[in-house]
């Protein structure tokens, strides 16, 4: 692999939470904070911020770093194809702009994953983190994946999977957390196709890859990352500067 390149999806109309991005966290902005904290692992070629708005555009160009502008999106994966069309590079990570707090070592372990994939088989990587809390099984905000006996994905649904049949099985239970790596010509490929009927129904970008005969290699992790998705959300993110 020639370069590694990190890309952080903002937008700034977040449903939940309109304006997010630009809110302050410590002394700097959410999106700033994320920007340097990807920086700092020291893990990537570049690191790039993609985003529709010119506030968050600016705010990351003033302080030094790099932004993309891109069109509106229905996915983070478009996004972030838009952005890289142009950069040169092998595998793009693409972190969340409302995860501050992500460590370096779960992103080391999907960028090892193409070092060791000889075959180049991987389309894309992603990680999960084994659920135990009966009310955090069931819940539906959390997007649950099911994988091979060689870690590859097979489904993700937001209805609890596998279905316990045999009661006296001791199933695991896994959730999907939402950063990704990629080869780049996967991504590329991924927003030249349409949306999935799995991927509509479920509401799940990832499928899209699946319903494709994309693989993605799934690794465990026990980092539980602090999403910034309400405003007490970021109340509680304030309590960890």
């Amino acid at each position: 692999m020639n370069k590694v390149i990190a890309v952080i999806p903002a937008r700034y109309n977040s449903t939940r939470f309109p304006g997010k991005m630009m809110e302050i966290l410590g002394n700097r902005t959410i999106i700033t904070t994320t920007y340097q904290n990807v920086l700092e692992t020291g893990l990537f070629d570049e690191v790039f911020v993609a985003t529709d708005s010119e506030l968050i555009f600016d705010e990351i160009s003033k302080n030094g770093g790099k932004a993309v502008m891109t069109g509106e999106h229905e996915t983070g994966s478009d996004r972030i194809a838009e952005a890289v069309q142009n950069i040169d590079c092998d595998i793009v990570i693409n972190v969340q702009g409302d995860e501050p707090f992500l460590k370096k070592e779960p992103l080391k372990q999907l960028i090892d994953v193409f070092y060791k994939d000889d075959k180049k088989e991987i389309s894309l990587a992603s990680l999960k983190i084994q659920l135990k809390d009966p009310a955090e099984i069931r819940n539906p905000n959390n997007v649950k994946v099911i994988t091979d006996n060689n870690g590859f994905a097979l489904y993700f649904s937001r209805s609890v999977i596998p279905f316990q049949r045999e009661l006296s099985y001791n199933v695991k239970y896994y959730k999907h957390i939402g950063v990704y790596a990629f080869r780049k010509e996967a991504l590329l490929k991924f927003s030249s196709l349409e949306m999935t009927p799995l991927e509509i129904s479920e509401k799940l970008e990832q499928l899209r890859y699946l319903e494709n005969g994309m693989k993605i290699k799934m690794v465990e992790t026990d980092f539980v990352g602090i999403g910034i998705d309400t405003p007490e959300d970021l109340e509680k993110a304030k309590k960890l500067i």
